[in-house]
């Protein structure tokens, strides 16, 4: 009884963390912020991390591109003023949202896209 106790506190411990962390089916869906930050934080070790990271990229530059491209054509107010100088790269702003998103856990169950809007506000908003 207390071989088969051990054998099974021995598989949970080497098992369980590598299936914890994975990406599921449903962060693909992208209904949350969370399903956001698991996607952009996959480990690289996850099965699907390639397709996570480029589902991580993909919604947040697009969310971006459809503000700047509702700007140009409807002349919509601008809400994020990008630094014409100094602009930091696609993965240094992804970084940025993460880390910016994680210390703010009261925006986990929100829609991803008010998340990234409410960071690029913050962090470059339109001088009027």
């Amino acid at each position: 009884m207390y071989q088969k106790l051990v054998r099974i506190l021995f598989v949970a411990f080497f098992f369980v963390p590598a299936v914890a962390g994975a990406v599921t089916t449903d962060d693909f869906l992208v209904t949350t912020t969370q399903n956001l930050l698991n996607l952009c934080t996959v480990s690289a070790n996850d099965p699907q991390h390639r397709e996570a990271i480029h589902m991580c990229h993909g919604y947040l530059l697009g969310a971006f591109h459809y503000h700047e491209a509702a700007v140009a054509a409807l002349g919509n107010q601008r809400l994020v003023c990008l630094p014409e100088k100094g602009r930091p790269s696609r993965d240094e702003a992804v970084a940025m949202f993460v880390e910016w998103a994680k210390a703010r856990p009261q925006y986990m169950n929100e829609m991803p896209v008010e998340t990234e809007f409410r960071f690029l506000i913050e962090k470059w908003p339109c001088k009027k």
